[in-house]
């Protein structure tokens, strides 16, 4: 029994501890060392995510525009339109004219843009369901008209086509540049934003951050911003026809959605029930559009089906442009003269040569009345002239006895007097900008010729080029400059 209980005590006694050897200890160091690298790395990380959402959460509040700098400003309570424009001049100027329409509708103060170059900015095809999306082409828009400021080559619409007439009418309007720099809280001088001191480069990064904002990439900004995004897919925006909400009659077609696997449904959209008082929209101090392109395609429009646009949609060029191509038609050419607008290489055009020449051979047989006198032509054409050799261009160059081919060029005098005219036009009378380029104003010094050819026009189809001249021809342009001038 002894023995038992001996046994018992025996084993319930604490085993001796050993000593703990070297290797032992160094390998608990290593353990305590990485648990705490370990620990220090996530303490690290967390801390960097941190600032870096703080980073951005500030950032993000400075690209903010500023809508109440503008509400605390002399233009307090005032509401704003701005659009993207896009493609080529004349498109960029039926936008202009779709956008006052729009403005005055909504009693809003119109953004007027600049001119952006030719390829800048395209939309793409509304007959085909494939454009760029309104937040897209906002943003397209602004950065390139902030380049255009940069690189001292900006040319407001407002140079070169006269809006006096829309400001006459009561219709508030706004330069982009000043709009701009008043939304985005920065302080340069619009006129003159090209000549900023070196190492200035952030102002610009401002506005493109800015633009990011006011173009809706971000959605819209309550009270602030209204980022349209309704665009042709989907949209046709009418006034007062009583058709608000009704499908349009142009639709896809059944082959397009399966082939595109589409599903836009286009309807009809009143612009003031819908962007107007008691809406959404209207509480912003801002209201973004995207393109204002419209066109009528199979008994519809493609985007804006408001009769005013048709009725009452021209705005002559500045008194400098006509100027221009008057004292070119009465000094110049001085006879009576047929003008031939010949578009042959861009987009669809460039294979379309034979048909264009066909027409103006037409027109010149028929002015062919056998006096030996030659016919006056003046040219405007994108074909370079030494491009001109085995085309009827160069057939007619040729044939000095029956006709008399005029045409102006970059060079000439009277093109470089009248961009010299139209730059202090655009200065405003403030400081001189000696790196802003002078503007490119051939295409509208031609275009001002054309509309004073006395024995006719002929216009490439489709050019919306023909279209602006046929409508200046229609308008009997220089009857209101004299009137202007009186």
């Amino acid at each position: 029994m002894n023995a038992i209980f001996n046994l018992h005590r025996e084993t319930n006694r604490s085993w001796p501890k050993r000593k703990p050897t070297t290797q032992s200890l160094l390998r608990s160091a290593i353990f305590i060392l990485a648990i705490s690298l370990l620990t220090l790395f996530l303490f690290i990380f967390l801390s960097i995510s941190t600032s870096k959402s703080l980073f951005s959460t500030q950032t993000l509040s400075t690209q903010n525009p500023q809508c109440g700098q503008i509400r605390a400003s002399s233009r307090v309570g005032e509401k704003f339109l701005w659009y993207a424009p896009h493609s080529g001049f004349s498109n960029q100027l039926s936008e202009l004219k779709n956008a006052a329409l729009m403005a005055g509708i909504l009693n809003r103060t119109l953004v007027v843009p600049p001119i952006l170059d030719h390829h800048a900015v395209a939309l793409g095809s509304c007959p085909k369901f494939r454009v760029t999306a309104p937040n897209e082409i906002r943003a397209s828009v602004w950065n390139h008209a902030v380049e255009l400021m940069k690189s001292g080559r900006y040319v407001s619409m407002a140079d070169i086509i006269d809006i006096s007439p829309l400001e006459s009418a009561s219709l508030r309007v706004i330069d982009f540049r000043d709009f701009a720099a008043s939304f985005c809280g920065v302080n340069m001088d619009s006129t003159c934003v090209n000549d900023l001191k070196p190492g200035s480069s952030s102002l610009f990064d401002s506005l493109i951050e800015c633009g990011h904002v006011l173009s809706g990439v971000q959605g819209n900004l309550g009270g602030c911003l209204y980022a349209v995004e309704e665009d042709c897919r989907t949209t046709v925006w009418t006034y007062e026809n009583g058709d608000d909400g009704k499908l349009d009659s142009f639709q896809p077609d059944e082959q397009l959605k399966r082939k595109k696997k589409i599903s836009y449904v286009r309807k009809r959209r009143d612009l003031r029930k819908t962007l107007g008082p008691g809406s959404e929209a209207d509480s912003a101090t801002v209201l973004a559009f995207g393109s204002l392109f419209s066109a009528p395609y199979k008994g519809s429009e493609s985007y804006i089906d408001i009769q005013k646009v048709k009725n009452g949609d021209f705005m002559p060029f500045v008194p400098e442009i006509l100027n221009a191509g008057k004292k070119f038609a009465l000094e110049r050419i001085r006879d009576p003269f047929v003008c031939a607008q010949l578009r042959l290489l861009d987009g669809q055009f460039k294979n379309h040569w034979k048909a264009t020449f066909k027409v103006l051979r037409q027109k010149l047989e028929s002015l062919n009345q056998g006096n030996g006198r030659p016919v006056n032509i003046f040219v405007m054409t994108d074909l370079p002239q030494g491009n001109w050799s085995g085309t009827y261009l160069g057939e007619l160059a040729s044939n000095e006895n029956r006709f008399k081919l005029h045409f102006l060029r970059e060079e000439d005098r009277l093109v470089a007097e009248t961009a010299r005219q139209v730059g202090k036009r655009g200065s405003r009378g403030n400081v001189h900008c000696p790196r802003q380029k002078p503007p490119d104003v051939l295409l509208y010094i031609e275009e001002s010729v054309c509309s004073c050819a006395s024995l006719g026009f002929v216009g490439t189809a489709g050019s919306t080029i023909a279209e602006s001249v046929e409508l200046m021809r229609r308008s009997d342009v220089y009857s209101i400059l004299n009137r202007t001038a009186r």
